[in-house]
């Protein structure tokens, strides 16, 4: 969908007046290199051949007593299948990298013409035509990425993790992950968009510690976090995305930067794990909100208020449920940005927009198994075997909510929720909005 110029800028300049004005920041600009202490754009994918002459390995220095870094990527959907994209030309090129990468693939038999009933693995399909002709189709992806269909052999001795995949399969994945790597000698990067939710306490858990309790206490996680649209970024179109990380050494920072940092994919590095990966989850819910809004039609004034509301329950939540979150990540590509993006981009959008279509104005209420069977009719027949985040989220986060006694506090998540779960009409997504500006209105006497 295009936007129009003026109202983008005009969104992007609300939000970031909203957050200074609420949170007291006001920092002054700096470049990416000095953003954060410790700190520690050309563009044709279509063929995969690597150009010798431009792909020549960097000339960076590093020490003697360590090894080149061996890259597995983890999923090989349309996310995984992007980012393979760019880790797979840094690799090629950085010293300090091994040149293969491999990539785990979730093994199925694709379709290879569409004018006929023949099959194939995927990973064949990967490895021979050097696309995935499913997840990502058109794209070329560099002939040093490998897809492999066993976790052992594309995790064995594996020193950069990257987790690409939707989080509910993890529990199953990560014991043989940990049985075939040297967790001290190996560092994770989540991709994952989501929160965990600890049984005893109930309260949310980052997915990136998940995956650390699993591995042990001297494996780290960091994430990638940003407003990174797959198919925009394994077409090359110019972006940026924040990597939240601590590894304890410049040196390792610097090196894991390296590795998604390119051209046209420009990486910042914070040390704010928590507030990056809780934006990534909670926009998805946002945009749930701003898919309804497009079905109905309502505008961009009525977007650009969800937005601003969306941005400001985010970072109470944020600051509510994880410590050391720091305000200046949301002004980063993982917060303000991402949000934009993926409320006019992403799938969790596009999907809400649909799912307002096919609600309708009747019946009024609708069931929940109406509502959860609607969701998965959505989900089957625009996301290509993709899976939609921001439900989930949304259920366990209102969950939470409820608990706790706190959806007074967060009226458009929870507008959002009752709307998906509990067959309310769409048009109430309205009533979030307004709830939630009541509720931060001076009263008359006070005036």
């Amino acid at each position: 969908m295009v936007v129009n110029n003026y109202l983008t800028t005009y969104l992007l300049l609300l939000l970031v007046f909203s957050l200074r004005h609420c949170s007291g920041l006001d920092r002054p600009s700096t470049t990416a290199s000095t953003r954060h202490k410790p700190l520690i754009l050309s563009s044709s994918s279509s063929s995969s051949s690597l150009d010798k002459s431009s792909h020549q390995k960097a000339t960076q220095t590093t020490s003697s007593n360590m090894k080149n870094e061996q890259i597995c990527i983890i999923g090989s959907g349309n996310w995984g299948s992007a980012i393979a994209t760019v880790v797979g030309r840094n690799a090629h090129r950085l010293s300090f990298c091994n040149n293969q990468v491999r990539m785990w693939v979730f093994e199925e038999d694709v379709q290879i013409n569409n004018n006929s009933h023949q099959t194939a693995k995927l990973s064949n399909v990967i490895n021979e035509q050097h696309e995935n002709i499913k997840y990502l189709p058109g794209v070329k992806l560099p002939e040093n990425v490998k897809a492999i269909p066993s976790l052992e052999e594309a995790v064995r001795d594996a020193t950069v993790l990257i987790f690409v995949l939707p989080h509910q399969f993890l529990p199953k994945l990560l014991p043989t992950i940990r049985a075939h790597v040297n967790p001290t000698r190996c560092h994770g990067i989540s991709l994952i968009k989501g929160l965990d939710f600890d049984a005893d306490t109930k309260l949310p858990v980052l997915i990136s510690k998940s995956i650390e309790n699993v591995m042990g206490n001297q494996f780290r996680c960091g994430v990638l976090m940003g407003a990174n649209v797959a198919d925009e970024v394994a077409r090359q179109r110019t972006c940026e995305s924040t990597l939240a990380c601590d590894f304890g050494s410049d040196s390792v920072n610097e090196r894991i930067r390296q590795i998604f940092d390119e051209e046209h994919f420009r990486v910042s590095r914070i040390t704010d794990v928590a507030g990056a990966e809780a934006c990534g989850a909670l926009k998805n819910i946002i945009a749930l909100g701003a898919g309804f809004v497009d079905g109905l039609n309502l505008g961009g004034n009525t977007k650009a208020a969800l937005l601003r509301i969306g941005l400001l329950e985010m970072t109470k939540f944020c600051t509510m449920f994880f410590e050391g979150v720091e305000k200046g990540t949301f002004m980063e590509s993982c917060g303000v940005a991402d949000l934009i993006t993926t409320c006019y981009g992403g799938r969790n959008r596009k999907c809400a927009n649909e799912f307002a279509k096919r609600r309708g104005v009747e019946p009024a209420y609708l069931d929940s198994e109406s509502c959860t069977k609607l969701w998965s009719a959505i989900e089957s027949d625009m996301l290509n075997g993709q899976k939609l985040q921001g439900t989930l989220a949304s259920q366990e986060v209102y969950h939470l909510l409820r608990a706790r006694n706190l959806l007074d506090e967060f009226p458009l998540m929870t507008a959002i929720y009752e709307i998906s779960f509990e067959g309310k009409p769409v048009n109430t997504i309205v009533d979030g909005i307004r709830t939630h500006i009541e509720s931060t209105a001076i009263p008359l006497s006070k005036l």
